[in-house]
């Protein structure tokens, strides 16, 4: 990327950079954004990114799931931040960019080193059980015009996510959505995207509660 510097090296035991064909585990890309920032006090979304590749919008995504679903979310404004860079991501996988793009003041956002390592490492019970059950299947799902789909519908959760701030862990649900939108791109399974359209449902529904 052109405004971050790279942060850190390649690692052989992790791919989350997904930059090749052969997408990681969900469990190797967590251990590898668990290493980003073993030195600084703070860890920038520029300092993620340069780990996780700018040309793969799969883990992109995952990484805002990811993120959405943790504990981080009670930090204010984390998940203001979260639907910008949703919204950033999904429009430029609209339009078919090559390489991903965010603009320098969001690349310096930090979040504490501490709190990023121990909400991840929560994750990865949950990540280990999920990658046990996922392989291409349905992968008419996960291309072509369903992945024009998936940022739309990924665009509308992210706008949603103010809203749904006000309502405990109501972002949990946002969160599972982009999560398994980016798993389903990832490991090329349209299970997971029928999935993650439910959990866009479930969204639906908790709006209407709100505004009825």
């Amino acid at each position: 990327m052109n405004d971050n510097e790279s942060v850190m090296e390649e690692d052989d035991s992790y791919e989350c950079s997904a930059e090749s064909d052969s997408p990681a585990s969900l469990e190797a890309f967590l251990s590898c954004l668990e290493e980003v920032g073993r030195s600084p006090e703070k860890v920038s979304v520029g300092h993620l990114i340069d780990a996780i590749g700018s040309r793969s919008y799969g883990p992109l995504l995952l990484l805002a799931g990811l993120i959405a679903l943790s504990p981080l979310t009670g930090i204010p404004g984390i998940a203001t931040a979260i639907s910008i860079y949703v919204i950033l991501v999904s429009v430029q996988l609209l339009i078919g960019r090559k390489h991903f793009w965010l603009p320098r003041w969001a690349l310096k956002r930090q979040v504490p080193r501490g709190k990023l390592r121990k909400s991840l490492r929560m994750l990865h019970p949950t990540a280990r059980f999920v990658d046990r059950f996922l392989k291409p299947r349905l992968t008419f799902l996960t291309k072509g015009i369903f992945q024009h789909i998936t940022a739309l519908l990924c665009i509308m959760v992210a706008l949603c996510m103010p809203v749904l701030d006000l309502v405990p862990f109501a972002n949990t649900t946002a969160g599972a959505a982009m999560t398994a939108f980016a798993i389903s791109l990832i490991a090329r399974d349209g299970l997971i995207f029928l999935l993650a359209s439910g959990f866009c449902g479930g969204i639906a529904w908790l709006l209407i509660g709100l505004l009825l």
